[in-house]
């Protein structure tokens, strides 16, 4: 079977619904998870986040393949998730009411 990823991130396999090109839907996601999915994604990812940004890090945006996409993808998500796992334990930011984020603008890849 071939990974989504870029070789030696296949343990993201069972995350690529994580891979979310818009900060719109990567929150959107992240608040309709529950925190065991939250929890699941975060203990696999972040241990793969020092090795997955210096690999991006060396990648050119104009000619990125799509693994690597994949792989900038999935750690905006887990950006987008951090703060729920670390701090808030809960996915919605705590005492906000029905707030949600509206991005203008994405980040061209």
């Amino acid at each position: 079977m071939t990974s989504a990823f870029p070789e030696g991130f296949e343990a993201l396999d069972p995350f690529v619904d994580w891979a979310i090109p818009t900060e719109k839907a990567r929150y959107a996601k992240r608040v309709s998870s529950t925190m065991d999915e939250l929890d699941a994604f975060y203990d696999v990812a972040f241990p793969l986040l020092k090795n997955g940004t210096e690999r991006l890090e060396k990648t050119s945006m104009e000619d990125i393949s799509e693994p690597d996409t994949r792989l900038l993808w999935l750690f905006c998500s887990l950006v987008t998730v951090a703060f729920s796992v670390e701090a808030w334990r809960q996915p919605k930011v705590p005492d906000s009411g029905p707030s949600s984020i509206d991005a203008i603008v994405e980040p061209a890849v």
